[in-house]
């Protein structure tokens, strides 16, 4: 009741008093609770080690919640040593009774042989099952396997149908897999508008990728107007989180002064960055194209601009990737 405020002023300190005095009587639950509030700091200091200690007690019950974040912990070696082997263990142990995120997560262990020897149909297994239950990541995970035909028969109509049963729960890879599902014809009908309509809600999740193929549309006038404003808002974002190909473009953009009033010093920074990361067949036109840049410029404009290039750092992102699912 202190703890979501039910009946009483919410209150994380009471809450954590009265869920330990219950741990400290072989409480399950309470464990639970109470290690769970001194994983995130909720009216008590965080310490991960205690939390480990009471997900661990309430785990030995049999509590599902407490056996996966257990696994979580072990996984990511927060308050325990890191042991991606007794990770897969506790989260099997929660899978057997059905928790979703243990279920998935026990399924990207086999799937990426983490802790357990590789098994693609053992990972469509545990995504199957989370999936049923309608775990979007699992059902996005489910939709990997298809895609790629790893662990099962490759279909792209079931991989699209994945997809868009995560994508409509608002998972931002699902979302933006399924866009490209619709742009390539993929087990769907090719359809660009289609596709432009799941790239922008995860572009607007600050899915990179997304950003970036959303300012390509806006660019070249496929499945929207075509509008140079547009596309260069787009690829800001994705250039902004260090998306290379972004800022490459962003760069062009304001050398042209297309979408964006011309600019040589941002055009020269944002070529600069680009140049710095090519890679041999990428990319290998931005150091000749903010050379180019840079001949039309002072020398006071250009050493303006390597110093915003030197300072840039990229934005942190919230779209998560595959991995990345059970924080």
């Amino acid at each position: 009741m202190y703890h979501e405020g039910e009946g009483v002023t919410q209150d994380h300190i009471e809450a954590a008093k009265w869920f330990r005095l219950a741990a400290e009587q072989g409480d399950a639950f309470a464990q639970f609770r109470l290690g769970f509030m001194l994983y995130k700091g909720e009216g008590v200091t965080q310490d991960h080690v205690e939390a480990a200690k009471w997900f661990h007690l309430a785990a030995e019950q049999g509590d599902a919640l407490a056996q996966f974040r257990l696994g979580f912990m072990f996984y990511k070696g927060e308050g325990l040593p890191q042991d991606l082997a007794e990770a897969g263990n506790w989260y099997r142990l929660a899978a057997d009774q059905g928790h979703v995120d243990a279920q998935t997560a026990l399924g990207i262990l086999y799937d990426e042989g983490e802790g357990v020897t590789q098994d693609h149909a053992e990972a469509v297994k545990w995504f199957r099952l989370a999936a049923e239950q309608g775990g979007a990541h699992a059902q996005l995970c489910l939709g990997f396997s298809y895609h790629g035909g790893e662990g099962v028969a490759q279909d792209h109509a079931e991989a699209a149908k994945w997809y868009r049963l995560a994508a409509e729960q608002g998972d931002a890879e699902a979302q933006h897999q399924l866009g490209f599902m619709y742009a390539n014809g993929e087990g769907v009908r090719e359809d660009v508008t289609e596709a432009v309509r799941w790239w922008r809600p995860a572009a607007e999740q600050e899915h990179v990728d997304a950003q970036h193929q959303l300012g390509i549309m806006y660019a070249i006038g496929e499945g929207v107007t075509q509008d140079h404003a547009e596309a260069a808002k787009w690829y800001r974002l994705a250039a902004e989180q260090g998306h290379v190909d972004a800022q490459h473009t962003l760069g062009l953009m304001y050398h042209e002064g297309r979408g964006v009033p011309q600019d040589y010093v941002a055009a020269h920074m944002w070529l600069n960055l680009a140049a710095a990361r090519r890679r041999e067949g990428l990319h290998e036109r931005a150091p000749a194209d903010r050379d180019s840049v840079a001949s039309k410029m002072t020398a006071e404009a250009i050493h303006e601009a390597q110093r915003l290039a030197r300072e840039w750092r990229p934005q942190a992102a919230s779209a998560n990737a595959k991995a990345e699912q059970h924080q």
